[in-house]
């Protein structure tokens, strides 16, 4: 893919002051404030009712920092691991896409949706590659992000499959402490499951229906691509076969955390990285909370904890495997932003890239369907 063309400042229109609405700046206070709370529990022990500082330092920091560098034993093979999520994942997307779609051009839009969602602002990741790989493919846009949703959707039901069986191994018995977080990431996964199959079905009986009425044109437009998109969840035999490619990317992560785990002198922490990955996703589900990094460090931290490592492990856990997935994905994804001579501003909310692809979602959503 090419970079864009450059234009001139009058081509795009500039920012309004209503841009920076006072809504907008108590929310991201609000979210920078609660990240922090969050990410201090990892070093800090907060105790409000006293006696005491309200913070009580869980450990000394200064042998935190010198105790570090005997961790990167266990950091090297996180990071591959980490890595290897990109290819395996560009393998899994082809078994949701209708159209054959060359691995080199799937790597890439995956690497760069990895660059985009780690290293920049606004987690856009699985948008932007969606919206390039219909820009490269001319794949109607709402198609590609279909198929990104229910690669999506099948890790997370592959993840909740390898967290069951986890319980099984010989470190069940620590790991029922998460009985209860489990049984509600499995009914979040089928409910997810249940709303997709349905939608894949009946998208397309309701766009017809539409359009023997001639009634609501956008909507029947936006049921059609919505029906494509999940094409492969109208069956038994496509979900499975996504199912199946979409092993390789959990397990690649969960043997990650699990040999970060048994780095830091959890016995048995190899069976434990599905579980602390099962927890990393279902404490980063709900959208639209601005405080993502401070809930990676709480879930990680305290699920090192909770599976017996010390406070000062648990904390270097969460810090390294933090730095290292970000640093692995994010210079995979650069490599591909540079191969693709992509501009770095052009990909930041408000770039080229991003108002590009805003004003084509919105405008592919209330496109009517073609008669």
């Amino acid at each position: 893919m090419k970079a864009p063309p450059r234009r001139s400042k009058s081509a795009w229109p500039r920012p309004s002051a209503k841009g920076l609405s006072l809504p907008k700046v108590l929310l991201g206070v609000v979210g920078l404030v609660l990240s922090a709370v969050l990410l201090s529990t990892a070093f800090f022990h907060w105790n409000p009712k006293g006696p005491g500082p309200l913070l009580q330092p869980r450990f000394p920091l200064d042998d935190f920092l010198r105790d570090l560098p005997g961790h990167l034993v266990w950091l090297l093979p996180f990071v591959l691991l980490q890595g290897s999520i990109i290819p395996l994942r560009a393998v899994q997307w082809q078994s949701t896409l209708r159209k054959r779609v060359p691995f080199r051009e799937r790597y890439h839009l995956v690497a760069i949706g990895a660059f985009v969602h780690n290293a920049l602002p606004g987690k856009l990741g699985d948008i932007l590659r969606s919206f390039l790989l219909s820009r490269t493919e001319r794949i109607p846009f709402l198609r590609c992000l279909g198929t990104v949703a229910v690669g999506k959707l099948m890790e997370f039901a592959a993840l909740m499959m390898l967290v069951t069986l986890s319980l099984l191994g010989p470190f069940g018995s620590t790991l029922t402490r998460f009985q209860g977080q489990l049984k509600v990431a499995v009914s979040l996964c089928v409910g997810l499951v249940a709303l997709v199959v349905l939608l894949a079905h009946w998208s397309l009986p309701l766009a017809n229906a539409l359009h023997r009425r001639h009634r609501f044109p956008r909507l029947e437009g936006f049921l059609h691509h919505v029906s494509d998109g999940l094409g492969s969840a109208r069956s038994f035999i496509g979900m499975g076969k996504v199912l199946f490619f979409s092993l390789g990317p959990v397990l690649a992560s969960a043997l990650a955390y699990g040999l970060a785990l048994h780095g830091i002198g959890i016995s048995g922490g190899l069976f434990a990285g599905a579980v602390v990955l099962g927890a990393i996703s279902l404490g980063q589900a709900l959208p639209g909370v601005p405080a993502g990094m401070g809930i990676y460090y709480f879930v990680t931290s305290w699920a090192a904890r909770s599976l017996g490592a010390t406070p000062e492990d648990a904390a270097a856990f969460a810090t390294l495997t933090h730095l290292g997935t970000v640093f692995s994905q994010a210079g995979v994804g650069a490599v591909s932003v540079y191969v693709r001579k992509i501009r770095i501003r052009d990909l930041r909310k408000g770039g080229s890239l991003a108002r590009e692809a805003a004003q084509h979602v919105a405008h592919e959503a209330v496109e009517p369907a073609p008669q």
